[in-house]
């Protein structure tokens, strides 16, 4: 998508069109190149092109991953002016190869990308010498180049990924249904298209189908996983999305993602999974294990069809919930509030008694007296909250917060959660937390925390021994999908009101002022 000319080849029934942006370089060349370097054959015979439009234009802005469009800058450089050409080559029948002659021009270079219907043969690549193309017309799917350097990286009809956490094993499955079809019905018999309507029912049964499906087994027992979601997919170069709206999908194209979950008591030691799924286009897996120390690829053949994550992790990161000192009881807040007071004048009282008294009884009790208001009182003041013992509290209670989102059953996160929150916050916790660890683009996949950072709080006292707090933290952690691992870095700024309850610190109002992707 850096190339002076980009080109961008769509191969259909009856013809192949040429869609060219030539850049402001290679325009004095352009009419040499078209001549002799961009030629198509068909099974060795030579196509004439038939030019359908020439206009001027500005190059168009492309993700420097996946070369797809992207919206203009409103503000830096004036974009490059550039001449659009269209031109389509007409053939006859459904030929079997397609041979893409590169420019035989010195200084000009061509990015391409050849499309087969809807389905990008290859990723961008620079179009260098002859490239042949080997057309499959009853499933473009696989349609593909004999150069294996110009495959497209997804040119996989099914994949699958086993993520290994504390607490938790994830199975994340990724097909296309027309494949899957082989072997089970899923209502596609004879369709080029995948209305929104019936895509439900497609997700029904493939969820049903793959539950029984790729076994897994954790520390050698066989588990049972419960369906977390299922999903039509956009999948790029860049990241996989969740088609949301749903949309009409061309049959070849559509690509389901389904994933399991297997709950576990801390970190397993050992995790596999059994591919049981061969067609005979569907002979080899791109499959992963991913634990924290990233994703380790591996290929599955019907002679080696077992995923197996081994902990060989030597220091692993295994969530644990803050232990926070209880706060002062009701007797030590009064010493540090009216009572501090009290005993200041029980103490000026004890000490006019002794100076009046010649009895050396009187002294001594007026003066044990004195020193235990004077005790008293420091002990009382122990009880007034710092800046920094609030930013210790806070700390706490918000890792703890996050911490609960380590389970997914939702009873135990609402239990891990009362011990830092109140009832009556507790939804509004629960939800407000939930949703900014989860991502929309990718079906509700949840950020799993990896660390929680207080990064200033302005804390001022409160009724009952508490405090109100303005607090500012980051929250960093990734979540995995789809054979992906994705780093994530929120900041928010909110108002808490801590207070005693039942013995511990607990969030009793939580306002969230700011919140900011970094």
């Amino acid at each position: 998508m850096f190339a002076g000319t980009i080109a961008e080849y769509f191969v259909e029934e009856g013809e192949v069109r040429l869609e060219l942006e030539v850049g402001s370089a290679d325009l004095a060349a352009f009419a040499d190149f078209l001549d002799t370097g961009l030629t198509i054959t068909a099974d060795g015979q030579r196509l004439q092109p038939r030019l359908e439009g020439v206009e001027r234009g500005v190059r168009e802005r492309r993700d420097e991953i996946t070369g797809e469009p992207l919206p203009a800058l409103e503000d830096g450089e004036p974009p490059e002016p550039v001449v659009r050409v269209r031109l389509v080559y007409p053939f006859e029948g459904r030929p079997e190869r397609l041979t893409f002659g590169g420019p035989d021009v010195p200084r000009v270079s061509v990015g391409f990308v050849v499309y087969h219907g809807t389905i990008a043969v290859n990723d961008f690549r620079y179009l260098t010498a002859s490239q042949t193309l080997l057309l499959d017309w009853d499933d473009p799917f696989y349609s593909h180049f004999e150069r294996r350097a110009l495959r497209r990286q997804y040119d996989a009809p099914m994949s699958g990924f086993l993520y290994v956490d504390p607490f938790e094993v994830r199975k994340e499955i990724v097909l296309r249904p027309l494949d899957l079809q082989q072997v089970a019905d899923l209502g596609l018999e004879g369709l080029s298209e995948i209305p929104p309507e019936i895509q439900p029912e497609i997700e029904r049964r493939v969820a049903a189908f793959l539950r029984e499906h790729h076994p897994v087994s954790i520390d050698g027992v066989p588990v049972q996983g419960e369906l977390a979601r299922i999903n039509f997919l956009d999948r790029s170069l860049r990241t996989s999305r969740v088609i949301d709206p749903r949309r009409t999908l061309d049959v070849h194209a559509a690509v389901l993602g389904a994933i399991f979950v297997y709950p576990t008591e801390g970190l397993p030691q050992r995790v596999t999974l059994d591919w049981d799924l061969w067609t005979p286009r569907v002979t080899r897996i791109p499959a992963a294990t991913v634990d924290e120390a990233g994703p380790l690829p591996a290929f599955l053949v019907p002679d080696a069809p077992e995923l197996v994550w081994q902990n060989f992790l030597t220091n692993p990161s295994i969530p644990k919930l803050q232990v926070l000192e209880a706060p002062p009881g009701a007797l030590r807040r009064a010493a540090a509030g009216w009572g501090g007071w009290l005993l200041a004048i029980v103490a000026a009282a004890g000490v006019g008694f002794a100076w009046r008294t010649r009895r050396l009884p009187a002294r001594l009790l007026a003066g044990l007296v004195v020193l235990l208001s004077i005790v008293t009182w420091g002990w009382g003041r122990g009880a007034a909250i710092s800046e920094a013992r609030a930013g210790e509290i806070v700390g706490g209670l918000l890792h703890n917060v996050y911490r609960a989102f380590d389970f997914r059953d939702e009873g135990r996160i609402y239990d891990l959660l009362a011990r830092s929150a109140t009832g009556d916050l507790l939804e509004r916790v629960y939800l407000d937390t939930r949703r900014g660890l989860e991502l929309q683009s990718q079906g509700g996949a949840r950020a799993r925390v990896k660390r929680v950072e207080v990064v200033e709080v302005d804390a001022v006292p409160a009724s009952g021994g508490g405090f109100r707090a303005r607090t500012t933290w980051h929250v960093a952690g990734s979540v995995g999908h789809w054979g992906h691992v994705h780093e994530r870095r929120n900041r928010y700024r909110a108002d808490l009101h801590v207070a005693p309850m039942d013995g511990r610190w607990k969030i009793l109002d939580l306002e969230i002022l700011e919140e900011e992707r970094l």
